[in-house]
């Protein structure tokens, strides 16, 4: 039984990766949401990373992103790390440090298009800092699982991850009678969602444990999960988006293009905690203080501001307006899909999915929900 789970759930974790390369479906061309994710917490990560050194002063500055995935948002927080430091070492005429950049995720992810864009990076940032002489900058990739170790005891100062947690290591058991649906929804039952929620305090929990074997003390970590607002375990904060893609799903099981079993079968490893299941889990294993909770919205309309009165007026022509959200979700979609259904009905499913979302877009005040947590390894 217990090879059968490992196996269960070694099949899970090659499946979760974003689409690679750099192609107009691929993840590095389609993150505009993740990015808009990490841009409103960055008030959070220089709060960790000013703190952190002006304490620590560490001759070598160890940091990783867990679940990095690909593209130019993979540099994103590699930049403002880079940036806040040497702003404090110039305010206090300290030397720079060296930097060790830990680029960590799942052994499918697409790596080569990380290193392949390294010297673009630092040409730019060169650019950017023409007049500051940034200390030495050394980059790794560290393929494996983040639910458990990836990195030796207390050698990490700081540990970013965004848009991954929320992933869960594995579908959840008992989830059998989930039928019509591919992730906890509306109508899902009660046994569904325990279930889903039983999973993510087992990962999440061993995701913190082992972060706090490999940060040193004092070290900190900023955290950006999908998430709720809401207690009841259920609303449209969490997963709505994937509801809308089983609405297209069964309308073609309806119409007899792929399978009733197939959908029956198909769930996705995902649960959007609120700010209070994530801030039990952290507090029930102990090894972190929480500095802060934070909850933001990025509109499913990435391209807009969301803050108009006039809702309906700002938001014409929903079918173009929803190109970008669905290509966004079929990089982080597709390799699941195709695993599970096929190649050949994959443009009907994206078809079929953009008209629901566009049309429920046209209605509605669409917006992925964040929990933001920053914390610090207990000395």
């Amino acid at each position: 039984m217990e090879k059968r789970e490992t196996r269960r759930k070694d099949v899970a974790q090659k499946l979760l990766h974003m689409k690679g390369g750099t192609g107009e479906t691929s993840y590095a061309k389609n993150s505009l949401v993740q990015q808009k994710a990490i841009s409103l917490t960055k008030a959070m990560r220089e709060e960790a990373i000013t703190n952190l050194y002006s304490k620590k002063f560490p001759r070598v500055l160890s940091i990783a992103d867990m679940g990095c995935s690909t593209g130019p948002n993979t540099f994103m927080v590699i930049s403002e790390v880079i940036k806040s430091v040497e702003n404090i070492c110039r305010e206090m005429k300290h030397e720079s440090p060296e930097y060790q950049f830990f680029m960590n995720d799942l052994p499918d992810n697409d790596f080569n298009n990380i290193f392949k864009s390294l010297d673009n990076f630092k040409k730019k940032l060169s650019d950017e800092m023409e007049d500051v002489e940034i200390g030495p900058c050394f980059f790794f990739g560290v393929p494996g699982s983040f639910y458990g170790r990836v990195f030796p005891t207390k050698t990490l100062h700081f540990v970013h991850s965004s848009y991954s947690v929320h992933w869960l290591s594995r579908v959840p058991q008992g989830i059998e009678n989930n039928k019509g649906n591919i992730c906890e929804a509306r109508t899902s039952p009660l046994k569904v969602r325990k279930a889903y929620y039983k999973q993510f305090q087992k990962d999440f929990s061993l995701f913190l444990k082992s972060r706090a074997e490999e940060l040193i003390e004092g070290g900190r970590m900023v955290l950006i999960l999908m998430g709720r607002r809401g207690e009841e375990q259920y609303n449209k904060d969490g997963c709505y988006i994937w509801e809308l893609l089983a609405l297209a799903l069964n309308d073609m099981v309806s119409q007899g293009i792929i399978n009733e079993e197939q959908i029956d079968t198909f769930n996705v490893p995902m649960y959007t905690p609120s700010p209070s299941e994530v801030r039990l889990e952290v507090l029930k294993e102990g090894s972190f203080t929480i500095n802060c909770v934070e909850v933001s919205e990025v509109h499913w309309n990435v391209a807009h501001d969301h803050d108009d009165d006039d809702w309906n007026n700002n938001n014409a022509n929903f079918d173009s307006k929803s190109e970008s959200l669905i290509k966004c979700m079929r990089a982080v979609a597709e390799p699941l899909l195709i695993t599970h259904f096929g190649e050949v009905v994959i443009e009907e499913i994206f078809r079929r999915y953009q008209a629901i979302l566009a049309d429920r877009m046209s209605k509605e005040k669409t917006e992925f929900v964040n929990v933001n947590i920053s914390m610090t390894k207990k000395e």
